[in-house]
């Protein structure tokens, strides 16, 4: 593979490592250049995704943006993409639901993942939700456990990571105490991260 960003996101575009290219709109590839201290790893695209082509964008993408501001960390200076880059969903009548990727979709995007690290070379990979920290960290985890701390990987000579909860799950909590609760929390985690980058490269 390339070791250029913009080569990545063209070639990306005539993938065919799984089925997922088959019902989806396009590739997803990613936002940013090489050079970004931080590279944000979500899940996949969702349906708002999938439609523009472009990563958080979407009602996630939003909270996302809303944590960054928060964090101080502008969305600009940060690389944003995701494990599996088709959006995988299920049909009900003319909606299209939101279906959790297996496991053979993160090892069939896992290549482009590796691929991204060496051309981004980021100082912090932070994987946000389960099927981010798996591609990452090329495991399963507890997010609970190891959440906003760094997290000791031998997949990356060069990258620390850091592992949070992805921004979609705070959309799914129904009281707003807690909705802000998480959100700080986030902030928190994410913050981490820019301090670890800022670390991580003698800053």
């Amino acid at each position: 593979m390339t070791d250029d960003v913009d080569d990545l996101r063209h070639a990306a575009a005539a993938c065919r490592g799984c089925e997922l290219w088959q019902a989806a709109t396009q590739v997803v590839f990613s936002e940013g250049q090489a050079g970004a201290r931080l590279m944000l790893v979500g899940e996949q695209p969702r349906d708002r995704e999938d439609r523009a082509g472009e990563p958080f964008v979407g009602p996630a993408g939003r909270m996302l943006d809303d944590a960054l501001e928060a964090a101080g960390i502008p969305r600009g200076t940060a690389y944003l993409t995701n494990a599996v880059k088709h959006f995988r969903f299920e049909l009900r009548g003319k909606r299209r639901i939101h279906e959790k990727p297996a496991t053979g979709h993160v090892v069939a995007c896992r290549p482009w993942l590796e691929a991204e690290v060496a051309a981004v070379r980021p100082a912090v990979i932070v994987a946000m939700g389960a099927t981010a920290a798996r591609a990452v960290l090329g495991r399963p985890v507890t997010i609970g456990e190891i959440r906003g701390t760094e997290v000791e990987s031998e997949e990356w000579a060069d990258a620390r990571v850091l592992v949070t909860v992805h921004p979609s799950s705070l959309l799914r909590l129904r009281e707003d105490a807690d909705r802000r609760a998480a959100f700080r929390d986030f902030v928190a985690d994410l913050r981490a991260a820019a301090e670890l980058a800022a670390i991580a490269g003698g800053a």
